[in-house]
């Protein structure tokens, strides 16, 4: 069957299509994470909106999947919905007909519709020409990944025209991941988060300026990684200690893609704060 004769129709959630979701985003990508049960809680629960994305179908069989799921976020100071590029898989029997690029387009035209004012994301090396050269995404540069020494306490005074706007109700939701464990600690004038990751004693971690909870504790024993963008942090004062580029499984890139009218067409270089919570690595 051709792509243009294969059904496009709109991502959702009932039982039947989180299945066939699972299924082949499992299937294409050999893992065990996409649970019908994360995948309820990712594009299902998520209190910022239901999941913006399109499929193709052959028939009963999924072809292929794209996804953006809503987040809320401040731009300059002001709040602004938009849309955090996620899931996407072609299945083996479908690739090279063009699929992701016509799923994208027609996620992103829903998401305009709805009101969603932009897309931003992070891609890998082999993702990232295609959001460029075919979606015209804006190439926002590499995001750090590394070791902290030393933990901050405050942020520095500088601009900032991007960052994640957490809600109590958003923040409780965002550490349900059914696929995730969390801890939580106050440091200073900040709330970090720390995220299990695959590698003993290694957390990943975020830091939160007007976190909508006050924890008490302390951080997690062992080391803290940061994989992400913060102007108002000087990593080098904090003994950041870069991953090599040969134990990188692929660099990270930022994307951005202006939709609606409350949305910059371009993100200012320096000017981006992003860390883990924002795109779903843990």
């Amino acid at each position: 069957m051709t792509a243009q004769a294969l059904a496009i129709r709109p991502s959702g959630t009932s039982a039947q299509q989180l299945d066939a979701y699972a299924g082949l985003l499992n299937g294409v990508f050999g893992a065990s994470k996409f649970s019908v049960e994360a995948l309820a809680w990712r594009y299902r629960d998520n209190p910022a909106g239901t999941v913006i994305g399109c499929d193709a179908w052959d028939g009963e069989r999924l072809a292929a999947h794209y996804v953006a799921c809503p987040l809320e976020a401040r731009i300059d100071g002001q709040p602004v919905r938009g849309l955090v590029s996620l899931n996407t898989a072609t299945h083996a029997d479908y690739q090279g007909r063009g699929l992701f690029t016509r799923l994208a387009q027609g996620a992103y035209e829903l998401g305009r519709a709805a009101g969603y004012d932009f897309v931003i994301g992070v891609a890998n090396a082999n993702s990232t020409p295609g959001f460029l050269r075919k979606l015209e995404f804006q190439d926002g540069g590499r995001l750090h990944a590394g070791v902290l020494a030393r933990l901050p306490r405050r942020f520095a005074d500088a601009p900032v025209q991007y960052q994640g706007a957490w809600r109590a109700e958003t923040l409780a939701w965002r550490l349900a991941n059914p696929e995730g464990r969390y801890v939580t600690a106050r440091r200073g004038d900040l709330v970090g988060v720390w995220a299990h990751t695959h590698i003993p004693f290694l957390n990943c971690a975020a830091f939160l300026n007007d976190p909508p909870a006050s924890p008490r504790g302390g951080a997690p024993l062992g080391g803290t990684l940061f994989i992400g963008l913060e102007p108002r942090m000087d990593l080098g004062r904090h003994g950041f200690l870069p991953v090599p580029e040969r134990l990188r499984p692929s660099p990270l890139n930022l994307i951005w893609r202006a939709l609606g009218p409350n949305a910059p067409t371009q993100l200012r270089p320096g000017a981006v704060a992003l860390n883990f919570l924002d795109f779903d690595p843990y």
